[in-house]
């Protein structure tokens, strides 16, 4: 029973985001503003004007019938504006999916034109089911893993291969374009037969073009070059020349494709275009909602709008259709014609299925060479220059993978192009997050901040590193490697302080990595700290063991960290008398002492004999001996910090003056030295050890320990 119940929970949880997510329709019907009816009117009949040239140009990329654009136009805008998630995306035919679609369907050996559509059609299919089952189960994430470096190398690419693809139909010639260096030789040899007709009707398309765009951005250019090329046609009987045209347009609803869904052999053979088609639409997708959100401040879902690409992929198959994605032209004309919700790409859709009713006969006059026009501006517009040089200028290995994509797309099978850029990306993003930034800080001139200085002289006593970077599996190695050689080339440093305020994720990989850290520096005498930890590290510290390992007292505040390791960690006679850096803020108000000999590092000092005395046992000494002899008190201290506070009975002789000799001691007399935190303290006792006075004891703790329990003392 409780099976039961528990495995209907399961399925609800699953249920519930799909249903979400199919019943955007739903959603957007009920939060439409009648106000806005009218400027999505409006959007919709510019958007159409744009729209139709674009559906005929680009199955004439695809080689796939003009017919296919405008069915792939009608379905592809309704169903994506419908379960999308962006008020101004258009979705329909696109000149990069157009391009991956000629290049995945030769290769299959497609015989005869019905069954090369309803492979197309297929290939529509699965990259829907692709984008729609990624949508649902919430991956919508996972396009942010394909750099844009890698969209503009496709882009440029795909650019370059479409002008080429064209220069045939516009000066009416034909020569191979299955590769680059095929197609330029092809070209080469075949220009002399130039049709001469065709090539006026291309050029004169292709001025008309540009001159149109530098009159008045606003006017449909394509729009008035292909009305003058057919009216040219027509007039002239052209079409009687030898001037290739379109033929025919459909005067039909999208009617429905008997797909062959069952044909495992084929569904093979399709799927690396297709999932090259699912990716590289899904990118372009995602970058013109978010830059269609950014400039009306809408909250998009990335999830729901992989549903909507999904699905009118996989309708637009059903339909006749071919791989649609959104649009880059069609999205900012439907911003900047004021569409104001997704009903603008509808009404889209009704006005481009009128006009192909109407204006079906006319475009048995269409010339190729006009599309081909409109197809070579277009692929112009694809090669951004201005980026492809910020790229390789700012980030060169953004750069590389830019370059591996450009020459991927020109001369590799399309579709494997766009897979091994997105296998670069991901290699340089590994290589990136592997290798994580390590290196030694010191605070800057106002003691604010602790920056990386290379050429200034660190703390001879305490490093200071901070890790910029995830501490996982692939990582610990590098940082390791780092901190090591770094502390092999400074071997004075006997203690380490790790900056871990970048460290967003730590497995346990990284935990052993970090003990074993400790144990370095526990064999060199000294011993590991960290600020500055996430809560969520520290929550994985206490699950590993390595919290108490490392213990407690070691996890530093960020305020006092280096307060607390001068004044009770660092050797304060390293620091007085042999370190002229002064490398923090503590350390300004240090006497500048020259060096002095025979003060020797703690880590090689011998204590046999060198007994503890601790601050409750010497008070009762010194206060209730009953007559017993006292011990001699020496503060070993420097003037200043001995008048700040010091014990009564004590006596000041700085450890400079014990350790060269001019003070001279009874050999019977019990001598106790104090210091700040004991280190000079032990300096001084090893000293007169060295020297043959064996009564020698230290303060524990020194005035530290002193104050902390809270004893007397004197300030002068």
């Amino acid at each position: 029973m409780l099976a039961s119940v528990t495995s209907k929970v399961d399925m609800a949880a699953v249920l519930k985001p799909a249903l979400f997510y199919l019943k955007q329709p739903v959603r957007v019907i009920r939060a439409y503003d009648n106000a806005n009816l009218r400027a999505d009117i409006i959007a919709g009949i510019t958007v159409a004007v744009v729209a139709l040239p674009q559906a005929i140009a680009f199955t004439l990329i695809a080689d796939l019938p003009p017919k296919m654009g405008l069915y792939a136009t009608i379905v592809g805008a309704i169903i994506g504006a419908l379960w999308g998630s962006s008020d101004q995306g258009h979705t329909g035919p696109a000149n990069a999916i157009s391009l991956l679609v000629l290049s995945a369907l030769p290769a299959m050996d497609v015989i005869g034109e019905e069954r090369f559509v309803l492979a197309a059609g297929l290939m529509a299919v699965m990259a829907g089911m692709f984008q729609f089952l990624l949508g649902m189960a919430r991956l919508g994430i996972l396009v942010n893993f394909v750099s844009h470096s890698v969209v503009v190398g496709f882009s440029t690419g795909a650019g370059i291969l479409i002008a080429i693809k064209q220069v045939g139909p516009l000066l009416g010639i034909k020569f191979p374009t299955d590769n680059i260096l095929q197609a330029i030789y092809g070209f080469v040899t075949t220009v002399s037969h130039t049709q001469m007709e065709t090539a006026v009707i291309g050029i004169g398309a292709i001025i008309i073009l540009i001159i149109s765009r530098r009159l008045n951005p606003r006017l449909p250019a394509a729009v008035i070059s292909m009305v003058v090329a057919t009216g040219a046609v027509y007039l002239f009987h052209l079409d009687q020349a030898g001037v290739d045209v379109i033929g025919h347009l459909p005067q039909n609803l999208p009617p429905l494709a008997k797909l062959p869904i069952f044909d495992l052999e084929l569904i093979g053979t399709l799927s690396s275009g297709a999932l090259a088609i699912a990716i590289i639409g899904l990118v372009q997708t995602s970058a013109i909602a978010r830059s269609m959100a950014t400039q009306t401040g809408q909250r998009l879902d990335s999830n729901q709008e992989f549903v909507g690409q999904g699905l009118a992929n996989i309708i637009c198959g059903f339909f006749s259709g071919y791989p649609v994605a959104s649009s880059f032209t069609r999205s900012a004309v439907n911003l900047k014609a004021g569409a104001k919700s997704p009903f603008a790409a509808i009404f889209s859709s009704i006005f481009v299925l009128i006009a192909m009713f109407i204006l079906a006969p006319a475009a048995a006059f269409l010339p190729t060479a006009a599309l081909a026009a409109v197809l070579i501006i277009t692929a112009y517009g694809m090669i951004d220059v201005e980026e492809i040089r910020r790229i390789w200028y700012g980030t060169p290995g953004d750069g590389v993978i830019m370059l591996v994509t450009l020459l991927g797309t020109l001369f590799l099978k399309i579709e494997f192009s766009v897979l091994i850029g997105l296998l670069f990306s991901l290699a340089l993003y590994i290589m990136r997050t592997s290798t994580p930034r390590v290196h030694a800080v010191l605070p800057n001139p106002d003691f604010k901040h602790f920056t990386y200085q290379p050429d200034r002289q660190p703390c001879p006593q305490l490093a200071i590193i901070e890790i910029q970077g995830d501490l996982y599996f692939g990582a610990v190695s590098h940082v390791e490697e780092t901190i090591l050689t770094y502390l092999e080339e400074h071997p004075e440093q006997r203690y380490l302080l790790i900056r871990m305020h970048n460290v967003n994720h730590c497995d346990f990989s990284g935990v052993h990595m970090l003990e074993n850290i400790i144990r370095v520096c526990e064999d060199r005498g000294g011993d590991m700290f960290m600020v500055r930890v996430h809560y969520r590290i520290l929550k994985i510290f206490e699950a590993t063991g390595f919290y108490e390992r490392l213990g407690e007292e070691k996890f530093l505040p960020e305020d006092e960290a280096i307060s607390q390791l001068f004044y009770r960690t660092l050797d304060p006679a390293v620091c007085i008398y042999e370190c002229p850096i002064r490398a923090f803020k503590e350390c300004q108000n240090l006497p500048k002492r020259t060096v002095l000999n025979g003060i020797s590092l703690l880590h090689d000092m011998h204590s046999d004999g060198i007994t503890d005395v601790t601050p409750q046992k010497l008070w009762e000494r010194l206060h209730d001996g009953h007559g017993e002899k006292l011990p001699l008190i020496i503060d070993v201290r420097e003037p200043r910090e001995f008048h700040r506070g010091h014990l009564p009975e004590a006596q000041l002789e700085p450890l400079p003056s014990i350790l060269s000799d001019t003070i001279h001691f009874s050999q019977d007399q019990e001598i106790i030295f104090i210091c700040r935190s004991g280190r000079r303290s032990r300096r001084a006792a090893y000293a007169l050890k060295e020297a043959g006075i064996s009564n020698v004891s230290i303060l524990k703790g020194g005035m530290l320990a002193w104050e902390a329990a809270g004893l007397l003392e004197a300030i002068d």
